[in-house]
């Protein structure tokens, strides 16, 4: 369980200060924030719980949030930055999630394009980032990241294999001292993003944090279905894929390993 009195020292000189909402049994955190933004809840509200009966994942896909093993949070955001900024959401989430976990576990995460957190060839957690918008401008955003803890076992049928950081590390992770290196995290990147300048070198960092961005053969699933090398991001955030018949701008959607290509891990 967590420590709410420990947790909130711990967070004392933050943005998150007095704004840590807990749930031990929730629908779905995501839900639960975009309506709470919706009602006037200011940048850093943060709600996360121990159970999620009705997680969601990009595309309105199922995640299995089973009870007090896994970090389930999402986070209001309030950011100067347009629209159009949107898409850098969930990769400046990657970013934040692969550098909580590193410093938790000492794992060292791939970010797969767009919102999956990789050990290897499995997921150990992804990443869901909602909005609203107004004339243009980003009226309030939040960012859902589910990681899975210590989970044991997963369901054999999933497109791509699971997996936990108790798994891959081999001990017991303490979910409370992940849950702080994120929200730290999260602030440092969604600063990063708010900042022009600082913002450029995000392009960068990604690639240099995935092997999936860059140079590796993908089948892209969706609307824009292709088979091709992936040739990087562009100043928006999507990702650019070479193909037989040219390059391709992948806006939505997700990506596989083309088959027979070399795991790059």
């Amino acid at each position: 369980m967590f420590d709410l009195r420990t947790l909130e020292n711990a967070l004392a000189a933050t943005v998150y200060s007095g704004k840590m909402r807990f749930l031990s049994v929730t629908g779905s955190t995501n839900n639960d924030a975009m309506a709470a933004a919706r009602d006037g809840a200011p940048h850093g509200t943060v709600i996360f719980a121990d159970e999620q009966t009705a997680g969601r994942g990009r595309g309105d896909h199922a995640w299995h949030s089973a009870p007090a093993q896994g970090l389930y949070v999402s986070v209001i955001l309030r950011l100067p930055v347009p629209a159009s900024h949107l898409p850098w959401l969930p990769l400046a989430g990657g970013l934040a999630a692969a550098e909580a976990i590193r410093a938790a576990s000492g794992l060292t995460v791939d970010l797969r394009w767009p919102n999956d957190l990789l050990l290897g060839p499995r997921k150990t957690g992804g990443i869901l980032a909602e909005a609203q918008t107004d004339a243009g401008a980003l009226a309030f955003a939040v960012i859902g990241i589910g990681i899975n803890v210590h989970q044991q076992s997963f369901d054999p049928n999933l497109a791509t294999p699971a997996t936990s950081l108790d798994l891959e590390s081999g001990r017991t992770n303490d979910r409370q001292q992940l849950l702080i290196a994120l929200l730290e995290s999260i602030d440092r990147e969604m600063r990063a993003l708010a900042d022009p300048g600082a913002g450029k070198n995000i392009p960068a960092r990604l690639e240099q944090a995935s092997t999936w961005i860059r140079g590796r053969a993908v089948e892209v699933h969706g609307p824009q279905a292709c088979v091709g090398m992936t040739e990087g991001l562009d100043e928006q955030g999507f990702l650019l894929v070479r193909t037989a018949t040219g390059l391709v701008q992948v806006q939505t959607g997700g990506i596989r390993a083309a088959r027979g290509a070399r795991p790059a891990y």
